[in-house]
Parts: C-alpha cells; sequence; structure tokens
C-alpha cells in the first residue's frame, strides 16, 4: 500500500493463505479487498479496475491450475497496457518436480504475457529478508507501470506452517495500527527527458501543419489521469494545422465539442473521394477497428506519425508508418518550438479540405438519422440500438463494447452529436472470454457503467454475474439477444452451400438470459421496441444491477448492414433511401 496499491483480488486457496491473512490485515489501513471464487473471472474484473484508474490492482491466487485460469486476462492486460500485479502462492521448491499434490511449473504459465516475473525464495518467503521482500514489491510495481505499462507476475513459495496463531495476527494488527497515507506512484505524462526527446524528432516525423493533413484516432490506452492534457493537445493541435479529426468510437473522443470531428467515416470510405486523401497523417494510438480505414490508409502512401500514450511497441500492422514516437500527444505538443504555435489558424488555411470532410460526414449522419430512427412499431435491430443508445444515455455515462459486432456497430452508427462519455473496449486481444466481469471491474472503479453485449460474449463470463452482491457501483448490461454468433453474419462463408453455418459458425444457445441473470438476483427487463428503450433504461440505472434484453434478428441485421453500406450518400450523388430489414 505504500505504493499506491488499492485494490487486491483475491481467490480462495490454502498456500495463498498467507497472503490472503495479509490482506485481511491491511484493511485496517484502508486496502480495498474483493473476493471471488472463480479465478478466471477475477483476473478480469482487476483489469476492469486497474483500467478504470490506471494503477495497477493485484490477484491473489493458490497453487496448480488456478493460476493458469488468469492466462485470458493476462494476455488482455499485456495487449491492451494495462497494469496488474499477479501474486500466485507455491509450493517450496524441495516439492517441485517429485509428485507433490498440486505442484506444476505454474512459474512458466504466465510468462509470455507478462513485463516482468520475479519468484521468490525458493525455500519459502518467510526465508527472505524484510528489505528484500520490500525491494522485490518496488520492482515489480516499477515493472507494471513501466512504459508499456503491463501485467507482473510474482511467484511466491510458502512453507509449512501456512496460517498465524491468532496471537500473532493480534500482533501484526496493533502493529499496523491506524490508515496511513499511501503515495500514489502513477507515472508521469511522460518519462523524464521525453520533450527532449520529442524536439529531437520533430524534424524526424516531419509533419508540417501548414500543409493538408488528417488526423486519425484510436482506442484511448493512456491512464485516465492523462486524459484532460491529452484532450487538449489534440485540439491545440487540431486548431493549429486545421487537420480533420477521424476518431474511434472508443477514442472517447466522440461528443467533444471543441474538436472538428468526423465519426462516420466507416460509411464514407466505401467508396472513398480520390479528394479526400492526404498528404500526412498523425494517427494517435492504435488503429481503429474499421477495416475500410485501415485498407484506405494503407493506400493513401504519404507520411504516417503515429504518436502513443507510453507504448513504445510498434502499433502499425499497415506497415505504413514512417516516423513514432511513444512520450503521449501532450509531451510531444509541449516540446515543439514556441515558433510553430505562432503561425496561422489552420482552420482557414486548409477550409477546402475541412468542408469536403463536413460535407460528408454531415450529409452520413443526416441520412443515418432518417435510417436509423425507427418507427415505433418496428422491432429492434443492432444499428438502430447502437444510435439511441448513444443519443439516450446520460452525459458522462460511461459505456463498454463487448468484442464482435457491439464495438463495429457502435463504430460506424453511433450518433457522433450525443453526450460525451468514457467508452471501453478491450481490443488489445479482441476476446470475449471475460466480458461481463471486465465491465463489473469497470463499473467498481467508475461507479457507474452500461455494458452493450452480444448473447455469446455474455454466456462466455456467466460467472461474472456473481459480482451482483458484491458490487459498489453499479452496472446495466444491455444484452442484444440474436441467438448466436451475428458477427459471423457478415462472412462471406455465410453463403456457401453444403455447409451447416449455424452448427460450425453461429452456436446458438438454447438458454433463457433472463432466468439465467434471474437465478443470480439479478432484475431484468425485455425491451420489445427502441421506443421502449429510455423508459427500460431509466429503470435499469436506477438499480445496482439490471439486465435489459433486446432481442434481434442476426440474419436480417447483417442484410440491413449491407443495405445502409451500399446505399450510403455519397458527394453529388442522390439516391432514395433503402428500405427497411423486413420483420
Amino acid at each position: 500500500m505504500a505504493l499506491g496499491v488499492r485494490r487486491v483480488v483475491l481467490c480462495p486457496g490454502s498456500r495463498s493463505g498467507p497472503l490472503a491473512a495479509a490482506a485481511g490485515l491491511l484493511l485496517q489501513r484502508g486496502l480495498e479487498l474483493h473476493t471471488a471464487i472463480d479465478e478466471r473471472s477475477a483476473g478480469f474484473f482487476a483489469l476492469g479496475l486497474a483500467r478504470g484508474e490506471g494503477r495497477p490492482a493485484v490477484v491473489i491466487t493458490t497453487s496448480g491450475t488456478a493460476v493458469a485460469n488468469l492466462l485470458p486476462a493476462v494476455v488482455e492486460a499485456g495487449s491492451g497496457s494495462i497494469p496488474l500485479l499477479l501474486l500466485s502462492a507455491d509450493r517450496p521448491l524441495r516439492l517441485k518436480n517429485c509428485g507433490a499434490n498440486q505442484t506444476v511449473n505454474q512459474e512458466e504459465f504466465l510468462a509470455a504475457c507478462c513485463r516482468w516475473f520475479a519468484q521468490a525464495d525458493g525455500r519459502g518467503l518467510a526465508e527472505m529478508d524484510p528489505t528484500a521482500i520490500r525491494d522485490l514489491a518496488r520492482q515489480a510495481h516499477r515493472s507494471a507501470l513501466a512504459a508499456p505499462m503491463g501485467p507482473v507476475h510474482l511467484n511466491l513459495p510458502f512453507e509449512e506452517p501456512l496460517h498465524a496463531s491468532a496471537e500473532a495476527l493480534q500482533r501484526l494488527a496493533a502493529e499496523l495500527g491506524t490508515p496511513a497515507e499511501a503515495s500514489a506512484d502513477i507515472p508521469a505524462e511522460a518519462p523524464a527527458g521525453a520533450p527532449a526527446e520529442a524536439t529531437e524528432a520533430l524534424g524526424l516525423l516531419g509533419l508540417d501543419p501548414d500543409r493538408p493533413g488528417l488526423i486519425v484516432a484510436g482506442p484511448w490506452r493512456g491512464s485516465p489521469q492523462h486524459w484532460p492534457a491529452f484532450v487538449e493537445a489534440l485540439g491545440r493541435w487540431q486548431r493549429r494545422s486545421g487537420w480533420p479529426l477521424l476518431a474511434d468510437g472508443l477514442s472517447g473522443l466522440r461528443g467533444q465539442t471543441d474538436l472538428e470531428l468526423v465519426a462516420g467515416y466507416d460509411l464514407i470510405l466505401e467508396d472513398p473521394d480520390p479528394a479526400l486523401t492526404p498528404p500526412q497523417v498523425l494517427r494517435l494510438g492504435p488503429l481503429p477497428a474499421s477495416q475500410r480505414l485501415q485498407r484506405w490508409l494503407a493506400q493513401c502512401g504519404g507520411l504516417q506519425v503515429l504518436i502513443s500514450e507510453g507504448d513504445p511497441r510498434p502499433l502499425d500492422p499497415l506497415g505504413t508508418v514512417t516516423a513514432s514516437c511513444s512520450v503521449g500527444l501532450s509531451a510531444w505538443c509541449a516540446a515543439l518550438p514556441a515558433a510553430l504555435w505562432q503561425g496561422g489558424d489552420g482552420t482557414t488555411a486548409h477550409q477546402n479540405d475541412l468542408a469536403r470532410w463536413r460535407a460528408a460526414e454531415d450529409g452520413t449522419q443526416h441520412w443515418l438519422n432518417a435510417q436509423l430512427n425507427q418507427p415505433a412499431a418496428r422491432r429492434p435491430d443492432e444499428p438502430s440500438l447502437a444510435r439511441a443508445l448513444s443519443q439516450l444515455l446520460p452525459p458522462g455515462l460511461a459505456v463498454m463494447l463487448a468484442s464482435s459486432s457491439p464495438v463495429r456497430d457502435w463504430e460506424s452508427f453511433a450518433d457522433p452529436s450525443g453526450p460525451a462519455r468514457p467508452v471501453y473496449g478491450f481490443r488489445g486481444a479482441s476476446g470475449i472470454d471475460g466480458t461481463l466481469s471486465l465491465a463489473a471491474g469497470l463499473a467498481e472503479s467508475l461507479g457507474r457503467l452500461v455494458l452493450l453485449s452480444g448473447d455469446l460474449a455474455l454466456l462466455h463470463d456467466a460467472n461474472g454475474w456473481l459480482w451482483h452482491h458484491r458490487l459498489q457501483g453499479r452496472l446495466t448490461v444491455v444484452l442484444i439477444e440474436n441467438g448466436g454468433g451475428g458477427i459471423f453474419e457478415q462472412l462471406p462463408i455465410r453463403a456457401a452451400a453444403g455447409l451447416d453455418f449455424e452448427r460450425l459458425f453461429a452456436m446458438a444457445q438454447p438458454l433463457d438470459h433472463t432466468a439465467l441473470a434471474a437465478a443470480y438476483g439479478v432484475p431484468w427487463r425485455r425491451v420489445g421496441a427502441l421506443a421502449e428503450l429510455g423508459e427500460a433504461l431509466a429503470w435499469a440505472l436506477e438499480r445496482p444491477v439490471a439486465l435489459l434484453e433486446v432481442r434481434t434478428d442476426r440474419q436480417a441485421d447483417a442484410r440491413w448492414r449491407q443495405r445502409l453500406r451500399q446505399d450510403r450518400p455519397r458527394p453529388q450523388l442522390r439516391m432514395a433511401p433503402p428500405q427497411p430489414p423486413p420483420r
């Protein structure tokens, strides 16, 4: 706790008993303890905590397969730059490789995805000098927060006896005393010396705000503490350059009224106007999910500069980046020469380029409003649901988008004129392993959250409903029940003859999600039409945890998405609007 760690997620076990006792004693010093019987769910809950707060959360497990269950969360933490501290109890070295019970090579389970691994004294943690233990803790904490942030694994052997006496625990409790101030070891906006690096890199990067260009902002992966400075720096650069901003649905930038923003690029770039092609692109963070945008960027050529928020890894699957730096946009802008900011107003200098993007964006959003504002009696469809949620949810209320269709529909069809809000998605590895537990962790750290999820993603992590009884934050789950993997409906193989598509890809499960939620004690409502969504959301947001089920037709929705893309508005071309999907 002296390093600023506030939250521990504890799983049951005997070998980890000393760690559990230590966590219990630290409650009097302000530690926030969360308990879980499922290690996989615990790992993802901790991941949500760490993502929401920007500081490491601790996960404690016993030995054996308990450690292996952390792997899916650790994969996402490593890919998504999320700090975690994983403490696994183990048998002493003398019991390794001799057939002792519950003794496996757990020190190797997570190594490939961790920033750092350390093994305590093989004779047992009690054999280590207290100074060595403190040094081990400091190094683990530093490694989790070093660029790029990520998971750290400490494997801690314990020799018997494992459990202290009542008298010993009382003495320890008295020594710990009352809560003390902890120093929050949150990394600075950029490492020491970053401004000098940015100044040196400016000539190398070669960006020229006096020439036309474009900004592409991907999912936000920086710490929440750095968000205000990032938005301010982005606005400053855009005012100086006049470059349009293409903002991913997970960027958190949509709804920021001070930015000149394009959200409909996924439709605009289906058949792009060559006049939109920029000679230089400033890319911020990972690429957006849109494959159309990725294909277009790959064809643009020219200068493409990548600036990430403390992640020095090559975030360039297109292979088009000509220069990059990882100091963060705020530090990079702060290090630029003062004379650069004294130039003219880029919005005036590049008004023709802005006008093209504005016309394309305005036309696209106006057209989407006409297509997706449903008649009250029509059955819900998924693109319309994404747009309605972005309009109806209160300003500032955070949203988490499950992988597969929800995150893509939000990117393409959410209303950018809706209120600004944090939007989370876990696309480091884009798994659906721990969707509900991730959302619970985010809700706990942020205070409240809305999760938009498909049915298979929610079912995959059904044990996540167990957090219902322990959450202090509020969680509303909006479930898209479309009878299986809707994302696969959009694959070309759907039309292939001779294949049992439902069995091989869709994998619909004969399950009533409302009954499952009710078994966990979660209240629910079914939304039969989007006209009912506003009232249903008001009901759900007043409850600690609630489920709203929206039933859709995945085959009809796949056709509807295709028609929306085929019949989208084009410059200099007026087309009749498509007919709504048959219901």
